[in-house]
């Protein structure tokens, strides 16, 4: 199975301009860039419908989410660090003056059991 391959869009805006201006027919294309024609004519129609540059934006925006994510990402990460360290001297302190962390037994009696006991 070959691997799926990504095209720039300058690139793909070359062939079609290249098409277009009737320097090379789309066969000649295909062969020497190993595309199909099919791929060749679709590029053709986003080129005409002026898709490229909507791509181009697309990707510019996407980029621009990612790196606001990694930003907050960042920030979750130094926060966590923090209340780590922070838990860490607030148990180690709790050691040193000989305090345990709660238990869990009884103040009351215990039931006997029944609801009018």
């Amino acid at each position: 199975m070959r691997k799926q391959r990504k095209f720039t869009t300058d690139f793909k805006r070359q062939v079609v301009e290249e098409y277009l201006s009737g320097i090379s027919t789309a066969a000649q294309l295909c062969r020497r860039h190993s595309l199909s024609s099919g791929l060749l004519y679709h590029w053709r129609k986003q080129y005409v419908k002026n898709s490229f540059d909507a791509d181009s934006a697309k990707e510019a925006a996407l980029e621009e989410r990612i790196g606001q994510l990694e930003q907050e990402l960042g920030k979750v990460h130094l926060e966590n660090e923090f209340l780590k360290k922070a838990l860490h001297q607030s148990y180690d302190q709790s050691r040193k003056k000989g305090n345990s962390l709660p238990t869990t037994e009884t103040l009351s009696k215990p039931s006997r059991g029944g609801a009018n006991s």
